[in-house]
C-alpha cells in the first residue's frame, strides 16, 4: 500500500509493472527514497497525473526517471524520445535565465526554428537522439555567449551586429566561438542579417589508425573477457563497419539476420555477410544480452544492446567510455574502416552498405588515395 493514496485504483497498472520486476529486493529499496513515495503517494492520489506531462511537472527528474521507463516498456505510458523532452526542459531554462530581451528573442528564434524544429522532425518515439541534441545545445550556448557579449560591448543586437564584432569575438577566445557560424547562416536565411560571413574552418588534420592497429584491436575485442562481450561486439563494429556509436548503441535485434549458419547484418539498404568469428562471438552476445532483468513484465527488450533502464539501450556514451577506456582511438578506428572498405569497393556501395552519404564515403577514398577515388558517385 502507497503512503497517501486516495484510489487505491489508480495505482493497479504501476502496481502490476512493479510486481512483474524479476529482482524485487530492487523495488523495495528504491521504495524506500522518501522522494519515490512522495511520487507514488501523487500519482496514487491523482495531484500527478498518470502521463508523461504530469511527471515532467511535478519536477522530481531522477525519480521519474527508472519509473517513467518501466512505464514505458510496459504500455502504460507511450513510448516518447526523452533526450528531445531533456532538450526542451532545458532550452526553456536557457531562455528563461536571459535577461535581455533583444538576445532572448533572437536566441529564441534560432533555437525553435532552425534547432527544435529539426530534432521534433527527425524524432522517433523511443528512440534517442543525442548527438544532434548535443550539436543543438552547443549552437545555442554560443549564440548567447556572442550575443550577450555583443550587447553588453558594443550595444548592437544580432540584426545590427557588424564583420568586425564577429571577428574580434573569434580572435579573442577559444575555437569553440566559431559555432557562431550556424546562428548567422541561419540568420541570412531567416533575413535577419546577411552581412556577416564566416568562413568554414579548416578541418583538422585526418586522425586515423594503421592497418596494424586496427588488426590488433580486432584480435583483443574477439578474444576479450566474456563480462565485456557487449562492449567488445560494439568495438568490432566500430573495427570492421566505421559505424558511428549513436548508431551503434540504438541497433534493434532484427537487425541481425540469421539462417542456418549464414548471419548477416542490417547496417543500410542491404544485409552484410559477417566473418565467422565475430557471427560466433555475435550470437553469443543475442544468448546473453545484459541488462535484460532490468524491466519486467512481458515486454522483451528490441535492442542489441539493452541498458540499464527499462526498455532503453544503452547510451552512446556509455559504450564511448567503456572502449576509450581500453584505449582504442574512436575517431581514428572509424576513420580507418571507412578509407579501408573504400579501398576494396566502389564508395557508393560503401555508403549504400553501411548507412553512410556518397559524399562521405567518396571523401574517404580521396584521402585514402587509392584508384576507386575517382569512381563516379551517383
Amino acid at each position: 500500500m502507497i503512503d497517501g493514496a486516495h484510489d487505491p485504483e489508480a495505482m493497479v497498472p504501476i502496481v502490476d509493472a512493479l510486481c512483474r520486476v524479476d529482482r524485487p529486493a530492487n523495488i523495495l529499496t528504491w521504495k524506500l527514497s522518501p522522494k519515490i513515495q512522495a511520487l507514488l503517494a501523487g500519482l496514487a492520489s491523482g495531484d500527478i497525473p498518470l502521463t508523461h506531462q504530469g511527471l515532467d511537472d511535478d519536477g522530481r527528474y531522477e525519480q521519474t526517471a527508472h519509473l517513467r521507463s518501466l512505464l514505458v516498456h510496459n504500455g502504460i505510458l507511450p513510448a516518447r524520445d526523452e533526450p528531445l523532452a531533456r532538450f526542451e526542459r532545458w532550452l526553456t531554462q536557457k531562455l528563461d535565465a536571459i535577461t535581455d530581451p533583444a538576445v532572448h528573442t533572437a536566441v529564441e528564434q534560432f533555437a525553435t526554428w532552425h534547432h527544435l524544429r529539426r530534432l521534433r522532425k527527425t524524432s522517433t518515439p523511443g528512440q534517442q537522439s543525442e548527438a544532434g541534441i548535443r550539436y543543438a545545445k552547443q549552437d545555442i550556448t554560443e549564440a548567447i555567449k556572442f550575443l550577450t557579449w555583443l550587447h553588453s560591448t558594443h550595444q548592437r543586437t544580432a540584426a545590427t551586429c557588424l564583420q568586425q564584432d564577429v571577428d574580434e569575438w573569434l580572435a579573442s577566445g577559444p575555437t569553440t566561438r566559431s559555432k557562431v557560424r550556424n546562428f548567422f547562416s541561419w540568420a541570412k536565411k531567416a533575413r535577419l542579417n546577411a552581412s556577416v560571413r564566416i568562413t568554414h574552418q579548416q578541418p583538422p588534420p585526418e586522425c586515423a589508425l594503421t592497418q596494424e592497429q586496427r588488426l590488433a584491436w580486432t584480435k583483443e575485442l574477439l578474444s576479450g573477457e566474456p563480462d565485456t562481450l557487449a562492449y567488445r561486439v560494439a568495438g568490432i563494429l566500430l573495427l570492421l563497419y566505421a559505424q558511428p556509436l549513436t548508431k551503434i548503441a540504438a541497433l534493434p535485434t532484427t537487425a541481425v539476420l540469421s539462417v542456418d549458419d549464414d548471419m548477416r547484418i542490417l547496417l543500410g539498404q542491404e544485409p552484410i555477410p559477417l566473418p565467422q568469428l565475430f557471427a560466433d562471438m555475435l550470437r553469443r552476445h543475442l544468448a546473453t544480452r545484459p541488462n535484460l532483468r532490468t524491466a519486467g513484465g512481458v515486454a522483451l527488450s528490441p535492442w542489441l544492446f539493452p541498458g540499464v533502464r527499462p526498455g532503453g539501450h544503452l547510451t552512446a556514451q556509455t559504450i564511448m567510455k567503456r572502449l576509450r577506456s581500453l584505449g582504442i582511438n574512436l575517431l581514428g578506428a572509424r576513420n580507418t574502416a571507412l578509407q579501408s572498405l573504400a579501398v576494396e569497393v566502389p564508395p557508393p556501395l560503401v555508403a549504400e552498405l553501411l548507412g553512410y552519404s556518397y559524399n562521405v564515403t567518396q571523401r574517404h577514398a580521396e584521402i585514402a588515395a587509392q584508384p576507386w577515388a575517382r569512381y563516379v558517385t551517383k
